[in-house]
């Protein structure tokens, strides 16, 4: 192939696309230069930027090696509002969508129901979502490596996948079955979440009445979390039963730690105030952290620099806003134009569920797309199209985001 039909076929790429990719071009250039001489394609893939006005990383090195495609595309902001669920990476600012799961409930013979995550996970060779089999995930910052788990939960064992090949590079065996793993923001611990049965099942005998009839329900087992170092494969246990009240009532079945700001306690979510409780790595119950004592129930949380707090719902009428806290103060300093905050992109920017005000009039809250949002601005940037289901993803999906630093 000459350099000319090379830029043809990129450009039928990039119009067949909804939106150009650098990752796309990359991954093209790379894929030949296994065949060719360094010298001929390094001028191909210069060609090639030129025409469709992209940046294309320089070439090194050699052998199968392939650069993860969240570093091959830095853009600011990379977004595909034509796409629900999405296909190829979604990011803005320091973060990314490293996977999202829909849930498919799978009826067992015995009566009980199993509710399933069926996950989108970034393949970091090809920048495309790919659908996988585990049970449940969590992807390190970076985005280089994911913490797995095998169906059925609870697992014996947590595998570290390598995001570029799809394969599982070392497994750490557990003492205590694990649900739920979530990793810290060095990505050097694992805090998992020990179950003696399964939070994701739902049991026949039983019940629980839900608009009159009687069907499978819950049956909270949390035991507690260990802290797992990652590069040792250390476990350190700690007993954490699930929270109930003064009746033995529970919410719910699941209710997985996950690390605090600073990383120095873990915390889970408990269906009344404060919202949560808080545990140091040591296992002994505490209060609620200083730097945390504004959080609420929105998953945004504290800013990268802690200065502020992406909080709740504050909307009034047909408006759909969120609040943003002072983290020091737990007043409202502003509200941004988001109906549920997710995640921050960086100190200004967060990534929230909404509506485009030029799409929507607002009064469908179950009409949402994934928005970039600016604090101190009305303006949105649609990131994906609005939620729905698909053929290999039969349900609203739920985004997991992670930085994607290099």
């Amino acid at each position: 192939m000459n350099v000319d039909e090379l830029v043809r076929d990129a450009l039928r790429e990039q119009a067949a696309g909804p939106m150009p990719l650098p990752s796309g071009f990359a991954d093209r250039v790379l894929a030949v230069r296994r065949r060719r001489r360094n010298r001929t394609i390094a001028g191909a893939a210069a060609v090639t930027a030129l025409a469709v006005g992209l940046s294309v990383p320089a070439l090194s090195g050699g052998g199968e090696d392939v650069r993860p495609a969240s570093e091959m595309n830095k853009s600011d902001i990379i977004a595909h509002p034509h796409q629900s669920p999405p296909r190829d990476m979604i990011a803005a600012g320091d973060t990314a969508l490293a996977a999202f799961y829909v849930r498919e409930n799978d009826k067992q013979s015995n009566g009980d129901v199993i509710s399933k995550r069926v996950y989108g996970l970034l393949d970091q060779k090809t920048g495309k979502y790919r659908k996988t089999r585990w049970a449940f995930l969590d992807v390190a910052p970076g985005m280089r490596t994911a913490a797995v788990l095998e169906d059925e939960l609870p697992a014996r064992r947590i595998g570290l996948l390598d995001m570029i090949t799809g394969k599982v590079d070392r497994w750490i065996p557990v003492e205590h079955g694990v649900a739920g793993v979530a990793f810290s923001s060095d990505g050097e611990k694992l805090v998992a979440t020990t179950y003696s049965k399964n939070p994701d099942r739902n049991f026949a005998d039983h019940p629980q009445n839900i608009n009159g009839k009687d069907v499978p329900g819950p049956l909270p087992s949390r035991t507690g979390f260990s802290v797992v170092d990652v590069d040792s494969g250390k476990e350190d246990w700690h007993r954490a039963p699930y929270w109930k009240d003064e009746t033995g009532w529970s919410a719910n079945a699941r209710d997985d730690f996950e690390f605090s700001h600073d990383d120095q306690y873990v915390y889970a979510d408990i269906p009344m105030d404060p919202g949560r409780e808080y545990y140091d790595l040591e296992g002994n119950k505490t209060g609620i952290p200083a730097a945390e004592k504004h959080v609420s129930w929105a998953e945004a949380g504290l800013s990268p620099d802690g200065k502020l707090v992406g909080g709740d719902f504050a909307g009034d009428g047909d408006e759909i806003s969120s609040e943003i806290v002072d983290s020091r103060t737990g007043k409202r300093i502003t509200t941004v134009p988001g109906q549920q905050l997710l995640a921050w992109a960086d100190n200004k920017r967060l990534i929230a569920w909404g509506c485009d005000p030029e799409r929507c009039n607002g009064k469908n809250e179950f009409r949402n797309q994934l928005l970039l949002i600016t604090i101190g601005s009305d303006k949105v940037v649609q990131l994906s199209d609005f939620r729905k289901a698909s053929d290999d993803y039969p349900g609203r999906w739920v985004p997991l985001f992670t930085e994607r630093r290099s």
